[in-house]
């Protein structure tokens, strides 16, 4: 063997040895999860070429330290949230409040009302309705905004607001609304409107921000009147028009302080992607008292609020005596989660877990299929609604407390999107979207129907089951 062949070899043996302790120690450094841990430091040291390649483009949060960054020039930080309107829960939730608090750094202000609202043909008009009022500011922020009739209505509304002299800012999610090519943005810029894509970009060294979305959808108005909730704005949601894959979904309109949060959220995310920042009485107006609910927005993301959804429903869970309703499309809970539910199972809490028969992503109920047995086997109650296919994410605790928004019950809306829900203290609420629930609960799932499944689809399903982080 030459010598030139030789130098070459040792030069390309001590870059493997190099990318590898490289990626191994940052690693170590960054990565609190065990089993992350281990699977990136096992992947660059068996491929240390592509292994370091993929821990730089998939393995690093730059998301985070791009949002501490941001953090301190946040002059509209915490500004209007109306103080004054804190308030202090006592009773059997009040340790629950005081977690959240201290979790999501942002006081349960009272003052409120809700109105749920549910699926598009509903809520359409009533957005759109706010939208024609409005006379300072529109903010709009949705996972999946379709160039299609109901988008185009929505444009032409916010077209002539902005012509009428109000401050319009619509943010749409860098895959949600197209990845390649975005329609909506297209329409929005023709007619003046600023459009900003999240976290979007074709360039390959920003790809590791193709696994990160906003699935929050947002809608304020004046800075006065909210919308939040699971929908997006597509034709689907409409079932009067009967398309192909109809979708259900809910939504709740908020009036009083907590919008104040709403738009907090919305200025933070707007700052993150364009670095402007929403300030002023335009957004954040003074609020009154317009009912007499406590709410609280709490946010999660693969920036500082990483898992504060997350823990805010393993603590209620925790804190259940009675009754744990919850309701969401796409049902692929971590260890946490699934441990949580069943030891309240087990000391007698009744837990009712309503999922679609059928969602649109067939993969997921895969997944999902292979997960119930250990629900059952703790006495949980597993249902099955019937078409169409209900978007709505929803958890009651004890006929009292309510948490609802955009995050599914997976490890996408837990630890990837960028995701927003609404905590209501109230049982007038709690009573409503448990009658809701209760209307969707189709058939029960039992023993003898998951034993009775093929083996294939056990085999099928159990399979799938192993990429539920990536589905």
């Amino acid at each position: 063997m030459s010598w030139p062949v030789t130098l070459f070899d040792f030069t390309l043996l001590a870059l493997r040895v190099c990318l590898s302790v490289a990626v191994t120690l940052h690693v170590l450094r960054t990565k609190q999860n065990t089993a992350a841990c281990a699977g990136w430091i096992g992947v660059s040291w068996l491929m240390p070429f592509c292994g370091a390649l993929l821990y730089l483009m998939f393995g690093i949060n730059r998301v985070r330290r791009l949002a501490r960054r941001l953090a301190s020039d946040h002059r509209w930080r915490g500004r209007g949230l109306a103080y004054q309107a804190q308030h202090r829960m006592k009773g059997d939730f009040e340790p629950l409040a005081r977690m959240i608090s201290k979790l999501t750094e942002r006081p349960l202000l009272g003052g409120n009302s809700v109105t749920t609202l549910h699926d598009g043909d509903t809520i359409y008009p009533r957005m759109l309705e706010d939208i024609a009022s409005a006379q300072v500011s529109v903010l709009l922020c949705s996972y999946i905004f379709r160039a299609d009739r109901i988008g185009n209505q929505f444009v032409e509304a916010l077209a002539t607001a902005q012509a009428r002299g109000v401050a319009v800012r619509v943010l749409v999610d860098g895959i949600g609304a197209g990845y390649f090519s975005c329609g909506i943005e297209k329409s929005l810029r023709r007619r003046g409107i600023v459009c900003q894509r999240f976290m979007h970009s074709l360039q390959p060294w920003k790809m590791p921000f193709i696994n990160l979305r906003n699935h929050r959808k947002i809608l304020i108005i004046d800075g006065r009147i909210g919308f939040m909730g699971g929908l997006n704005i597509g034709e689907e949601n409409l079932r009067r028009l009967r398309t192909k894959h109809p979708v259900a979904d809910t939504h709740f309109r908020l009036e009083g302080p907590v919008v104040h949060q709403l738009t907090e959220a919305f200025a933070r995310d707007w700052s993150f992607t364009c670095g402007e920042q929403l300030d002023g009485e335009t957004y954040f107006p003074d609020l009154e008292r317009q009912g007499d609910i406590p709410m609280r927005v709490v946010t999660s993301g693969p920036d500082n609020d990483l898992e504060k959804i997350e823990f805010s429903m393993l603590q209620a869970i925790a804190l259940s005596r009675r009754h744990v309703r919850l309701m969401t499309p796409y049902f692929l809970p971590n260890e946490r989660l699934v441990s949580e539910l069943c030891l309240a199972a087990l000391r007698g809490v009744t837990i009712d877990i309503i999922v679609p028969k059928r969602s649109n992503h067939r993969l997921i109920d895969y997944a999902r299929d292979a997960s119930l047995a250990p629900f059952l086997k703790a006495g949980c109650h597993v249902w099955m609604s019937s078409p169409p296919f209900n978007h709505a994410k929803l958890l009651v605790v004890d006929e009292a407390w309510s948490f609802v928004g955009s995050s599914n019950i997976d490890a996408r809306s837990l630890r990837l999107n960028f995701e927003i829900n609404l905590e209501i203290y109230s049982e007038s609420v709690a009573q409503e979207l448990n009658a809701f629930m209760e209307r969707h609960r189709t058939r029960r799932l039992t023993h003898h129907a998951l034993d009775s499944i093929s083996a294939v689809r056990k085999v099928r399903n159990a399979s799938v089951r192993l990429f539920s982080p990536y589905l």
